[in-house]
């Protein structure tokens, strides 16, 4: 039984710590937000499109699926961003139904006066990590963050 509650006690812990990360996170977010003035779902929106275009823009589901976030509400605040001139929605070659978002150069140079700053907040956040030590913390929560929707999804058919 001790065993089953040390099991227990390390997935709480981890949960907890989970926890931790995610509040500092949202407050780091937030703070890079205001320095932009705009809001932290707006900053995380230009984060993603960042990430994700290969250099023909993002359609809006991309970024409300990296985001995990409805499609209408990236929809409504890139239409926000658009008018700040953080963005650009034109329409997409492949199919008229859809838009391509990208970033504007005001982004990118906002992006790029900030990122002097986010290194070396980075490196406070992960200066006891070799790249070796990331790559292997990444590939096992990327395995429980799968594990977590599948168990997510078993909740939401009462499977469990």
């Amino acid at each position: 039984m001790a065993e089953k509650e040390h099991a227990n006690r390390a997935v709480t812990d981890f949960i907890w710590n989970i926890v931790e990360i995610h509040s500092q996170l949202e407050a780091i977010h937030k703070s890079w937000a205001e320095m932009l003035g705009m809001t932290e779902p707006q900053w995380l929106i230009l984060m993603a499109i960042d990430e994700l275009d290969q250099g023909r823009g993002v359609s809006g589901i991309a970024v409300a699926n990296k985001l995990r976030i409805h499609p209408a509400f990236v929809t409504n605040q890139t239409k926000k961003l658009e008018t700040m001139e953080f963005l650009a929605r034109v329409t997409s070659p492949d199919d008229a139904r859809y838009l391509q978002i990208s970033l504007t150069q005001k982004a990118r140079a906002e992006i790029t006066k900030l990122s002097d700053k986010r290194e070396a907040l980075y490196s406070t956040m992960f200066g006891g990590l070799d790249e070796e030590s990331l790559d292997y913390l990444n590939r096992r929560l990327t395995s429980i963050a799968k594990n977590s929707r599948l168990a997510s999804q078993k909740l939401d058919i009462g499977a469990l």
